[in-house]
């Protein structure tokens, strides 16, 4: 295996989703069911939107800890429409 194909296996094309979703809570490893969708209003613009994903045992923690900083939106399920927003 040469280098470019090391590269597009950590950074797979955009288009490309992993075999299953990961809760973004550190030191989970369980699959995510819920899309935490969120923006940073200092620097992010009012329709972009980030997403965090949760497993059920993570995702009121996940919620709370972007509500306190003012920057959650909204949580979906994960296979729920985030209506075209902006993501990463």
């Amino acid at each position: 295996m040469n280098l470019l194909d090391q590269l597009q296996q950590l950074n797979p094309a955009p288009n490309e989703r992993p075999a299953e979703a990961v809760c973004s809570r550190k030191g989970c490893r369980l699959p995510a069911a819920w899309q935490l969708l969120w923006n940073n209003p200092k620097i992010h613009t009012p329709d972009r939107r980030k997403i965090w994903v949760a497993c059920a045992d993570h995702r009121d923690w996940l919620e709370d800890y972007l509500q306190t900083r003012g920057l959650w939106k909204e949580t979906l399920p994960l296979g729920g429409d985030t209506a075209g927003g902006n993501t990463e």
